[in-house]
């Protein structure tokens, strides 16, 4: 399975961006997916889950409300749509999929990692 992330960039405070996770190599759709992020030292942390058929979703606390996940099963993707987003979102994105059991939020329980793409929000 490969996962590739698209979408980041720089933005403003305030600003949005729309992250997507296109997956090949076998279909996905099957599996809970996530967004984690990281910033340099720190672990990667939990932002966002999506069930199978999108009918649950997950955030982590300073996200909610902000940042909405969805998926396209047919299209093999997941994708995150940031808004209002704030100079400590800063992180390296990545998308990832729900394999062992665990918790949603501890990214151990996933396999199948992208490489991530960057983003940065400036005050």
């Amino acid at each position: 399975v490969q996962l590739v992330e698209s979408g980041g960039g720089l933005v403003q405070a305030g600003g949005s961006l729309r992250l997507s996770c296109a997956a090949s190599g076998r279909s996905l759709n099957m599996y809970h997916m996530a967004w984690s992020r990281q910033t340099p030292g720190k672990e990667r942390e939990f932002v966002a889950a999506i069930d199978p058929n999108s009918e649950k979703t997950y955030y982590e606390e300073s996200v909610k409300g902000r940042f909405t996940i969805s998926r396209d099963n047919a299209k093999n993707t997941v994708d995150l749509q940031m808004n209002s987003l704030k100079p400590e979102d800063t992180a390296v994105y990545y998308c990832a999929v729900h394999t062992r059991s665990g918790a949603l939020t501890d990214m151990s329980s996933y396999d199948w990692w992208g490489r991530g793409t960057q983003v940065t929000v400036s005050s």
